[in-house]
Order: structure tokens, then sequence, then C-alpha cells
């Protein structure tokens, strides 16, 4: 039974259009987060008191025992900043690991607030577009050269997205590797956000969190992790920054004193619950999303002029609509006459192009990618 909600809480995927709309547009699924963590959000609501809460010791712990059982990275529990999201963190990062005037250097597309960090703290925003696919059978990948040519003196650090936001795709042993052999080369700061990563919809694909793959670039980078995108807890907003390196780590702490409130105490509850206990709910949820993908790869087929190229992970796709015949801005006629949302690919830096989000119900994708057919179909008569 498919959770109504646009009543009675609001909702910014649901409310933001109108009623007869189907949000297919921001990064948040249509299913009930695991029953464990809405069992311990309950027992924390009994307790009465949300007064200022403390990062417990069993989180710390919690984390430590995902990341070593999914990833193989023996993190430390002292190794772990809590922070209120991950675009916070962003910023935060940027304002402790850079100075004004700085370069910050990120690959497009890419989910958009990346694009905004630079500018909104004087740092010099620097963007690389990806290597797309020439062909159907061919994936999204970084162009080497181009990131290398991007560079320049001013640039101290590299905003990096892994898996990627919003191609879905996994990057490759070589493409890590060009990463880490530039950042140390050109004394980069990466802040690897790894948000996706619990979400790779290919059996027996593996994700490498960064700072595991490459120990020794350890004193350069942050990862960021959240609970937020695998188990759908956005709005609790719960993010942590993994920071092995202690010089690292008392400088991102240091440069955010006054700027990094605490994290949101039920976001706390949630986020242990959820890594204690929401594996089986997690393994159910993939299932879901590899038979939604499987939907919506057929459905575009179908479709005139549009290209989907396999998304690897994440529940995301991004759909290249350039020669559909819908316009420069296809997702403002896919809204106004189809009603159905997607996120416009001009704000990842690629006009043309729509990201879709498919962590819904079947039922409501059936519906959504029947009204997209039919524009499309429309579209190229």
């Amino acid at each position: 039974m498919p959770i109504e909600r646009r009543q009675p809480w609001p909702s910014q995927k649901w409310q933001r259009y109108d009623s007869d709309v189907l949000p297919l547009w921001v990064a948040d699924m249509d299913f009930a987060s695991p029953p464990a963590v809405i069992e311990a959000l309950h027992r924390r609501v009994e307790h009465g008191v949300f007064g200022y809460g403390r990062i417990p010791d069993s989180l710390r712990d919690s984390l430590c025992g995902w990341s070593d059982t999914h990833y193989g990275w023996g993190i430390e529990p002292r190794s772990q900043v809590w922070l209120p999201g991950v675009v916070p963190a962003l910023h935060l990062a940027c304002q402790a690991l850079t100075e004004p005037g700085d370069g910050i250097m990120t690959v497009t597309p890419i989910y958009p607030p990346f694009l905004k960090v630079a500018c909104q703290h004087g740092r010099q925003s620097q963007t690389v577009p990806l290597s797309a696919p020439s062909t159907s059978g061919d994936e999204w990948s970084l162009d080497a050269e181009a990131i290398e040519a991007t560079i320049r003196p001013e640039t101290r650090m590299l905003l990096w997205c892994h898996p990627h936001n919003p191609t879905g795709h996994i990057w490759r042993d070589w493409e890590l590797s060009v990463v880490a052999e530039l950042a140390e080369r050109h004394d980069l700061i990466i802040v690897s956000d790894e948000l996706h990563c619990d979400l790779l919809l290919d059996e027996g694909a593996c994700h490498q969190p960064l700072a595991y793959r490459f120990p020794e670039l350890a004193e350069r980078i942050v990862t960021l992790w959240a609970p937020s995108k695998t188990f759908n807890l956005a709005g609790l907003t719960c993010a942590c920054a993994v920071i092995p390196d202690r010089a690292l780590r008392q400088r991102f702490m240091a440069g955010t004193r006054g700027l990094r409130p605490e994290p949101n105490i039920m976001g706390l509850v949630a986020a242990e619950a959820a890594y204690l206990h929401g594996e089986p709910w997690r393994q159910a949820l993939l299932e879901t999303l590899r038979s939604n993908r499987s939907q919506l790869s057929s459905a575009v087929t179908n479709w005139s002029g549009a290209e989907l190229h396999w998304p690897e992970a994440t529940y995301l796709a991004w759909l290249d609509l350039r020669n559909t015949g819908l316009g420069e801005s296809p997702t403002i006629p896919l809204l106004n006459s189809g009603r159905v949302a997607l996120s416009d690919g001009a704000d990842f830096g690629w006009p043309g192009f729509a990201r879709l989000n498919f962590g819904t119900t079947p039922d409501r994708l059936a519906e959504a990618l029947w009204r997209l057919g039919q524009m499309m179909s429309a579209s190229s008569q």
C-alpha cells in the first residue's frame, strides 16, 4: 500500500507541485524507514525530554561495525565527526580546510550543492566535465586529461562524489587511481561524498572507500557518510565525516568551531538503529530498486530520442533528453503537460538532461513512465 505523503505532514518532495503531479525529482524515497528505526524513535520520544544530547559511544561503534562488515575498512571511533548533514559538511570543509581565493574543483554533471560551495565562501569554482557515453553501450567516465588541465596552482580541494550522483556510475579502479595520484602530486584535499555507497545495484559490485583504497593519502581525505539515503532518513539531518588523520581532523574541527551545530538527537538514534538492525531492510530495498531500474530501462527504450545509461548505483537515473524534441529545458514540458516532476539537468551543469528518482513504488513508477512516454511520443511527431 503506497504511503500518503501529501498529508498530514509537510513533504518537500510531494508538496512542491500540484496534487496531480507525480514527483520523481529530489533524492527522497517513498518507502517507510526500517521498522527497527521507527521503534527506536518511538522509545526516544516516550522518554519525553529533548535537551542537548551527545554522540553516544554506541553510535560510533555501530558505524565502525558497518564499515568493517561492508567495506573491510577498520575505522576508529575517534575518527568520526558527526554533523547535521552532508551538504553542511561540504561547506564546513571548504571553510576549515581552504582559504579565500583557493580553487575548489569538482566534476560535472554533479549534485547541485557541489556547484555552490566555492562561490559562497569566496573561493574559485573549477569544474571538469565527465566523458559522456558516445553509444548506448558506453559508460560515463572520468576525463583524466581534462581534470589535469583544470588544476591550477591555487587549486586546493576536490569535491568528489563516490558513487556518482547523478549518473549512478561506480568509479573504476583506474579512475580512483587518477584522482589519488593527482591529489598527491598537486597537494589537494579530497572531500569524498560517499552517501550512496550502500546502494550498489549490480550484483557483485563493490564499493571502495577512497580513504581505504589509498591509506597513504589519509592526511588529505575527508569521507562523508550518512544513513540518510540508504535508510530514507534525510529529514533527520544526521551525517558523519570520517577523518582518520588526527591533524586533518583537528584542522576540520578547529575551523568549524561555532559553525558546526550538534546533530539532531533523533537523527543520532535513527542512525544507530539503522546501522545495527537495518541490513535486512536494505537488502529488500535493493531488490525493489533493481526491479524498478529494469522497469525504467525497458520504458526508455521506447522513448524516441531519449538515452539512459544503466545506473550502477543509487536510485537515481540520468536521462539524456537532448534529442527528444522537448526543447532546451525538457523538464518544463514534462512537468507542465506530462505532470511528472524531474530534476533539471541544468542545475547539475548539463542542460538538456534530467535526473529521475526511481525510489518509489512500482505502481507509481509505472504511471509516471507512462505519462513520460506519452510526452515523448507526442514530441517526436
